[in-house]
């Protein structure tokens, strides 16, 4: 656990993560708040509240009596809303300061290319 950010966002993140990348396939049960409490060694009201936020935002359901699942379309929306943020927090600071200095969207490309990540993931 980060000490510098709340827990209960924490373990919501742990969970996207896991929904994003596969390890827990929409309609699947998530964890319960005793699980995600006694592996973190957290408080269950804790781990509660970071389920309850991915419930809040449509990711997980609850199905009363048997527990959480991760929600139709959960990995779709999740996504969207990393790659939003992904251009908020490092594209357009990088497209503004390559404006900056006169680059043009092709000269920045070429820059990306060479630096070996590229949007194939293959170097030079």
């Amino acid at each position: 656990m980060d000490e510098g950010r709340p827990i209960f966002v924490q373990i919501a993140e742990q969970l996207e993560n896991a929904i994003i990348d596969g390890s827990l396939a929409e309609g699947a049960q998530a964890p319960s708040t005793t699980e995600l409490a006694a592996f973190h060694r957290i408080n269950p009201a804790t781990a509660a509240k970071g389920m309850n936020q991915l419930v809040v935002d449509g990711i997980l359901h609850k199905r009363r009596g048997i527990g959480m699942f991760v929600s139709e379309g959960a990995r779709g929306v999740l996504t969207e809303r990393r790659r939003n943020a992904f251009a908020e927090q490092f594209v357009v600071p990088l497209v503004t300061e390559a404006r900056k200095l006169g680059l043009d969207a092709e000269e920045l490309k070429n820059m990306i290319d060479k630096s070996g990540h590229g949007a194939t993931g293959e170097g030079e």
